[in-house]
């Protein structure tokens, strides 16, 4: 079950079109949850509100991927997955810097602990999406 170099080609467009997706609702999620949630409910809630959403975006994101390549092997489609992740973590760790002057350890350790377990899980299925769905194609 290996990948061809032109599915991985293929892989890696679609990894980064995903990313720039589920990213780009996150930061309109993020900013809508900073500056309307997190003064009435609090920082946990607000999180936790916000993370049925995201997981419904990746589930359609990741359903449209599949859907406009379902060829693609489902190895491919665990290359756009990690790759999306990685994408995703560089992109949130580059924001935590430059907004807050946070380097990775000091983000990662500011996290709440239940809304921070659960965005790590969300992370795993953000990555484990696309294969999932593919392969229950």
């Amino acid at each position: 079950m290996g990948v061809s170099r032109i599915d991985l080609a293929r892989a890696v467009r679609a990894g980064v079109v995903y990313f720039l997706v589920v990213f780009g609702f996150g930061f309109v999620f993020g900013v809508v949850r900073v500056l309307l949630l997190v003064p009435r409910v609090g920082e946990r809630a607000a999180e936790l509100i916000e993370m049925p959403l995201m997981l419904a975006v990746i589930v359609l994101a990741a359903r449209w991927l599949v859907r406009r390549a379902p060829t693609m092997p489902v190895g491919a489609f665990l290359v756009v997955g990690w790759l999306a992740l990685g994408l995703l973590i560089a992109a949130e760790l580059t924001l935590a810097w430059l907004m807050s002057g946070l380097d990775p350890l000091a983000w990662a350790t500011s996290r709440d602990p239940v809304s921070g377990t659960a965005y790590a899980v969300s992370l795993l299925v953000f990555a484990l999406a696309p294969a999932a769905i593919r392969r229950l194609r």
